[in-house]
């Protein structure tokens, strides 16, 4: 969310966050909300649970310091350290594209009896619990067959063959691969890439942004294992004709990643926020595969136990039946007139780590939002007058007399939103071909639509240069100058006003926070900062001399701090979080260089994509990509954890 100064959020913050502590009943130790934790396998992708669980008791091992261990895997830096067979497997040359960048390794293509390599040596450490390989991988071909496997791309680490990808397995853009390869901590191995072709009709092999990240300690301090894992939500609503109140059905299929049982859940029910525990604005019955416990943290989390405790590995699904009351107000879940906004409406599940539940109250001041990535299909029955842009992509079919039923799906995204209203709709596409839609409330003139639409071509294509490709398909912005907050960030979907600064930012938001995760609650500085570092990268803002104007208001404040420290100090916020700790990342650029910066940065985004980052492995990760040692930056900075 981008704050604007345009209201003053100091007193209300106070008085909310006291009311929220007042609602919230006592609850056992494991129940309380806690603070990020910054152990684990937190670079793995959230979707696949850690290879490696608790270790068997004995003596510590040696800690793991988080690191990327493959050198130039974007293949920006030229060709060392890696080997070719030839010069033009590292290449820029058209016929091709990179995932990110400009540059990539093309291996065949030749049409004829043809071998291409590419290989590195890397040394993975010891005493780390994971070690994940990930590579993007584009695959076109001439051949025809869809029964043979003509030519062959052989992924190896060591003398392991870690897949063999053909012909067969063409697809029309990048598609990223992982692999465990923590079997090879403390070995010096060489990765290598071997594409083979027959004697006729080409296939290429297209490689980039390989990286090898390590994680987690080998004897962590508790399960740290973030669970309920792969969620997976299906969600049929009905609107009355206003599209002001939604009621149906949704179910939530997860996984026990953990090896301590999972005996119970818990659903955030965030927008009881906007209402009161006697009139809430979300409301869940019928709860089937649990037991619906009681209503803590203002009403905003429901414990749901468990039909029957779930053991690692094992999965199960929880349906309810949902009601939806959106309030009005031009906010992040409400109605401005005939428009309305309907985000963080939908239940979603709770995290658990070593630190327990997290269950942090809602903050109107920024966002409390934590969660795992997941897969969404969500269908919205409406009166046909009403456009409904959400999360996702979308297909209408027509319903019942003068309505349409919109289906949305996603993939891999950590919430949903949606907004229905007669909005005014313009579409485009960027340069790179994401399509765009731009909504529009009425007041919104077809020339600020226009500017808009523009905007978020140009963002969208220049945050995926920087960080990786944009994952979720059509990108929605509704724009309403109303909003009183500036603008909001769901993947997919943002809320804005008529901004060009304010757009760019809600769309970097898409890597950091969406794509790249984080704890909002805890460590908001891992969105919001990165978000406006990125914001004026895409702007050719180099943020010269903006540390220098830095004043802490007192001892304990830091850039790393919770909202709940933002929420008693809310005036100070956006100073800090966002001014401050984009100050700090220019600083970073500064000091260890402006090509180090971009492949930290596309680099880090890679390792933790659909994964969840913490200031713990930002730091590691950062000192691994310079030889200075950065212990006084984070000191001055204010950067902690």
């Amino acid at each position: 969310m981008r704050p604007t100064p345009r209201k003053a959020l100091a007193a209300s913050a106070l008085t909310l966050a006291a009311l929220a502590a007042v609602s919230l009943p006592a609850t056992p130790a494991a129940a309380r909300p806690a603070a990020a934790s910054t152990a684990g396998a937190a670079s793995a992708p959230s979707a696949a649970p850690s290879a490696a669980g608790p270790a068997a008791a004995g003596p510590a091992a040696a800690a793991c310091t988080p690191a990327q261990v493959v050198a130039n895997g974007g293949f920006e830096s030229g060709v060392s350290p890696w080997t070719q067979s030839a010069t033009s497997v590292i290449t820029s040359r058209t016929g091709q594209s990179a995932h990110g960048g400009a540059a990539f390794a093309w291996l065949d293509g030749v049409g004829g009896t043809h071998t291409d390599t590419l290989s590195q040596s890397v040394t993975i450490p010891s005493g780390c619990a994971a070690a994940t390989l990930t590579f993007w991988l584009h695959i076109d071909t001439a051949e025809t067959t869809s029964s043979t496997a003509y030519d062959r791309l052989t992924a190896k680490i060591g003398t392991t063959t870690l897949a063999t990808y053909s012909n067969l397995d063409k697809n029309t853009g990048y598609v990223r691969k992982s692999f465990d390869v923590s079997a090879f901590a403390g070995q010096t191995v060489t990765l290598a890439f071997t594409g083979t072709e027959d004697s006729s009709l080409q296939s290429s092999f297209v490689l980039d942004d390989i990286a090898l990240d390590t994680s987690g300690d080998t004897v962590p301090p508790a399960d740290s294992t973030r669970t309920p894992a792969a969620p997976s939500y299906t969600v049929d609503l009905t609107a009355n004709t206003a599209g002001t109140v939604w009621t149906g059905h949704e179910s939530a299929t997860f996984t026990n990643a953990s090896s301590t049982p999972l005996s119970e859940v818990y659903l955030r029910l965030w927008d009881n926020y906007h209402g009161t525990c006697s009139a809430m604005p979300i409301t869940v019955g019928n709860v089937t595969g649990g037991a619906a416990g009681a209503l803590s943290v203002g009403c905003t989390a429901l414990q749901i136990t468990l039909a029957a405790p779930l053991a690692q590995g094992q999965s199960a699904t929880i349906g309810f039946d949902l009601g939806i009351t959106v309030p009005s107000g031009a906010d992040r879940f409400g109605h401005d007139g005939a428009f309305s906004f309907i985000g963080n409406a939908l239940p979603v599940l709770a995290v658990k780590d070593g630190a327990g539940w997290h269950l942090d109250p809602y903050t109107n001041n920024g966002e409390s939002f934590y969660s795992l990535a997941a897969d969404f299909r969500v269908t919205l029955d409406h009166p046909t007058s009403l456009l409904v842009p959400a999360t996702g992509t979308s297909v209408d079919a027509t319903g019942s007399s003068g309505r349409t039923v919109t289906t949305a799906t996603a993939s891999k995204v950590r919430d949903f939103a949606w907004a229905a209203g007669p909005f005014s709709k313009i579409s485009g596409a960027s340069a790179t071909g994401t399509p765009i839609n731009v909504y529009s409330v009425s007041g919104i003139s077809s020339a600020n639509a226009q500017s808009m639409l523009t905007t978020a071509k140009s963002a969208v294509d220049a945050h995926a240069a920087r960080f990786g490709a944009y994952p979720y398909g059509e990108l929605d912005a509704v724009i309403d100058n109303n909003f009183w907050f500036g603008g909001m960030e769901y993947p997919g979907f943002v809320l804005d006003l008529v901004s060009t600064t304010a757009l760019t930012h809600e769309i970097a938001h898409q890597w950091w926070y969406g794509i790249v995760g984080d704890d909002e609650y805890n460590s908001p500085w891992l969105d919001e900062s990165f978000t406006d570092y990125a914001t004026d990268l895409a702007q050719g803002k180099t943020g010269s001399g903006c540390w220098s104007s830095v004043s802490w208001a007192s001892s304990a404040e830091k850039i790393t701090d919770s909202m709940a420290y933002w929420d008693a100090h809310s005036s100070r916020y956006s100073t800090v979080v966002y001014g401050y700790g984009k100050c700090a990342l220019h600083d970073l650029r500064r000091l260890i260089g402006d090509t180090a910066m971009a492949k930290l940065l596309k680099d880090y985004a890679t390792s933790h994509w659909y994964g969840v980052s913490t200031t713990a492995e930002f730091k590691a990760a950062a000192q691994a990509a310079t030889t200075t040692d950065l212990t006084s930056f984070w000191t001055t900075h204010r950067i902690e954890g």
